[in-house]
């Protein structure tokens, strides 16, 4: 409100009024004073205070303190003033703390259309700078933007490089002004889970939006709704691929004794079912765990004169969960075939990779080869495999696959079906039989004492109790 008085003379639009007072803030002679202040070891120029700003916005427009810091807040909100120490709370501190004025190309009247790319190479670039470390939240979007825009990564990786490569040439206070700058663009139109942009609010926003910190319980509610997303997402993907919850085509071999469904999916039938193909489609993985779908990549890869990169991956799996007794002539032959100078189908590594691998393979193991399969397996799933789903091999399989109808009984046939009955049971059941018919039959005693004869060496009382035994109870005999 303060801004819309007609004794300041300022436009109707807000960002036009912010503009003016910005200008007027600057003037070297009746704005804010700006002197160079030591930052840790780094001496920034033309830093000016929490305490400077609120005092000049109360002194101009002749309002109270409180109004002041609430004016003063919208002005670091917008990013008209960005803060060189805590970037999190785009709040004006009326105290010693240190602030910039944003540089116009950064302001908000320009109205430069937020990229996701340009999004992603910042991060990239921070990326590279911090070595890996990133916060929180900048490693999720870092991730999620390195998945949606993973066709043209390398070009965003590129960029980056060239961004810290250029900067890294300029002096040191330079550089860090720069950093700053260009982190409160990105902390204004892609604000921290948890705190409300400004773009989005307009001058309506809350005067102090991030007061209040991400608390631990609003991390697990983002990163439960994360898994949740992921766990539908793939629910919804692998639907009809899930025994449990779509019957096997055309029938379950263990229900209806029909081996189509095993004959189909055999691991190298000429021609493949459409759910077969419909699985590659879902991952890079997904294609090389089926040896039908490797068999048709290789061809691709035939075709495009890269077929040595699959080959070498395959290598490395044989070595991987081969035995134990052929593991160091396996490795030696796979440095012979595709890492060695001058190989029959040598592989394109970068330097790093193959002096971690070369120094492995001095005393090898299963996994020395896992640095080297690893950029292959990179190569090939952000390079050939986007364009082999889109290739003429592709949509040749994927128009020759065959979809089999479900199996379905006559209803005779049906009416005839008994289930088998267990072999243990039958066993029972006969020994049972043997048991009923021997005791109903009549004893004969003249085969009872010839057998008592044969044994005329044993005691009288033995006699006795066999011979009792045989009357009570001759299945024994």
């Amino acid at each position: 409100q303060s801004l819309r008085r007609t004794d300041t003379g300022l436009s109707e639009s807000p960002f036009i009024s912010v503009e003016a007072v910005m200008l007027e803030m600057q003037d070297p002679k009746t704005g804010v004073k700006s002197q160079p202040q030591k930052l840790v070891i780094t001496t920034i120029p033309h830093a000016i205070t929490g305490e400077d700003v609120v005092t000049w916005l109360a002194n101009r427009y002749t309002i109270e303190a409180e109004e002041a810091w609430a004016l003063g807040t919208m002005l670091v909100a917008f990013g008209y003033i960005y803060p060189l120490q805590d970037h999190k709370r785009l709040v004006i501190k009326p105290d010693t703390a240190l602030y910039r004025f944003q540089t116009p190309y950064f302001w908000p009247a320009q109205q430069w259309p937020v990229e996701d790319t340009d999004y992603a190479i910042y991060l990239a670039k921070r990326n590279i700078r911090k070595k890996g470390v990133l916060e929180m939240h900048e490693q999720e979007q870092y991730n999620g933007l390195h998945k949606w825009m993973n066709h043209k990564w390398d070009f965003i990786v590129m960029q980056a490089k060239e961004q810290y490569r250029a900067g890294k040439e300029r002096k040191k206070p330079d550089r860090a002004v720069f950093d700053c700058q260009e982190r409160a663009y990105w902390v204004v139109h892609r604000p921290p889970p948890g705190t409300v942009s400004a773009m989005d609010y307009g001058l309506e926003r809350m005067v102090d939006p991030n007061a209040e910190e991400v608390t631990g319980q609003s991390f697990v509610c983002v990163c439960v709704f994360s898994l949740f997303s992921s766990l539908v997402k793939y629910s919804v993907t692998c639907n009809k691929h899930d025994p449990f919850l779509a019957p096997c085509l055309p029938s379950n071999p263990w229900v209806t004794d029909d081996v189509t469904y095993w004959l189909l999916n055999m691991a190298n039938v000429d021609v493949p079912t459409k759910m077969r193909v419909e699985r590659w489609t879902f991952s890079f993985g997904e294609l090389l765990s089926d040896p039908r779908g490797r068999d048709d990549f290789r061809l691709f890869l035939k075709k495009e004169f890269s077929g040595e990169n699959l080959a070498f991956w395959e290598a490395c799996e044989d070595l991987k969960w081969g035995t134990a007794a052929t593991m160091n002539e396996k490795a030696q032959q796979v440095y012979k075939t595709f890492l060695a100078r001058g190989a029959p189908r040598w592989i394109n590594i970068d330097g790093k990779t193959m002096e971690v691998t070369v120094k492995g393979l001095k005393h090898p193991h299963r996994y020395v080869l896992d640095a080297a399969q690893t950029h292959i397996f990179m190569l090939m799933k952000k390079d050939s495999y986007g364009r082999y789903l889109k290739s003429p091999v592709f949509k040749d399989t994927q128009k020759r696959a065959i979809g089999p109808d479900q199996h379905r009984f006559r209803s005779a046939n049906a009416r005839k079906r008994r289930p088998s009955i267990s072999p243990i049971i039958v066993r029972q059941q006969e020994k049972e039989e043997r048991a009923r018919m021997a005791t109903s039959g009549p004893v004969d005693i003249t085969q009872v004492m010839s057998k008592l004869s044969n044994k005329g060496k044993e005691p009288s009382c033995v006699y006795n109790i066999t011979v009792l035994s045989c009357l009570i109870n001759p299945i024994f005999f």
